[in-house]
């Protein structure tokens, strides 16, 4: 014998704000064992403690709320975009808690843990070359856009001022909070570049001073998924390369070796992308007498059970 609960049906509107709640607040957490130096303190915002698991949930859930409200995702209507595995992983989230159905193009090489998470969530997913990366993926959704513009709408995150415009309404004021104002020196890796532009605009607003470093991965045939090698790769639409005081590049085997030191000395599994941030920021420290360096976090290492293997195996 089966009982049903007969809830209140609730609007749209009150889904997406519900959804909304449970996006972005993620905590701020001082490196203090990884990294010591007199005047200097480093911080990174856990961005995995989110619905969607990564950082990418403040843009997939600001895209998807516009295009809600402005109709341009009607009823019936797939999102589609292009993604390395994160904002996928988001955008199925949330549109799993939305009822609205999601097909992805997605590197053939991504983990076999983002694949599963996004069949568990029901997605219909296109695969492309593992050659031709997220510049190969975004090819493929311009494709299927074309063909059936009416099927879509191609959320288009390399090209979506609302990418960005999340980290500027979100990120960046709850790490000024955060920091009561003390932040010196924000540092990000370069992907979607949505992070960084948005995040380093908003943090300008509060205080113009505050450095802004990019960081890149050191050569085109890198390991850190989710980062994008400018000079070699489709630059995101909503890149402005005159935000950034200065850029740092970071070498992916050494992104790697601190995967294991952050695990084994402040009891944080991250990503790769994560750890690449961190050893930025460090560069900076390394840099400067005092001040208050604020990355993030992208993503915990859950999805990367063979590089972990490569790491600790």
């Amino acid at each position: 014998m089966t009982t049903s609960l007969l809830l209140p049906s609730v609007s749209a509107a009150e889904k997406t704000l519900q959804v909304g709640q449970l996006v972005g607040k993620t905590p701020l957490y001082e490196i203090r064992n990884v990294y010591r130096k007199p005047g200097v303190r480093i911080f990174a915002k856990l961005e995995w403690q989110q619905l969607g698991g990564s950082v990418k949930s403040r843009p997939a859930f600001n895209i998807i709320k516009n295009a809600l409200r402005d109709g341009q995702l009607g009823h019936g209507q797939h999102l589609l975009d292009a993604t390395s595995g994160n904002t996928g992983i988001a955008y199925a989230a949330i549109c799993a808690a939305l009822k609205i159905p999601v097909t992805l193009c997605l590197p053939e090489n991504a983990s076999p843990e983002r694949k599963r998470i996004l069949q568990a969530f029901g997605v219909n997913i296109h695969y492309t070359s593992r050659f031709d990366g997220t510049d190969g993926a975004q090819l493929e959704a311009k494709r299927l856009n074309r063909e059936q513009p009416d099927r879509y709408f191609y959320a288009d995150q390399y090209a979506n001022d609302n990418n960005w415009r999340a980290h500027y309404e979100t990120t960046a004021p709850e790490i000024w909070q955060q920091t009561c104002g003390k932040i010196t020196h924000f540092v990000a890796g370069l992907g979607t570049t949505g992070t960084f532009m948005g995040t380093g605009r908003g943090l300008k607003m509060f205080n113009n001073d505050i450095e802004l470093i990019g960081l890149q991965p050191d050569n085109p045939m890198h390991g850190l998924e989710g980062w994008k090698h400018l000079e070699t790769a489709i630059v995101p639409k909503i890149y402005d390369e005159k935000l950034a005081d200065r850029f740092l590049e970071v070498d992916t085997l050494d992104a790697y070796d601190m995967v294991r030191l952050l695990a084994q000395s402040e009891g944080l599994l991250v990503s790769p992308s994560a750890a690449a941030n961190l050893l930025g920021a460090i560069k900076v420290a390394e840099q400067i007498g005092e001040g208050t360096i604020v990355t993030t976090f992208a993503d915990n290492a859950e999805k990367y059970s063979e590089v972990m293997n490569h790491i600790f195996g």
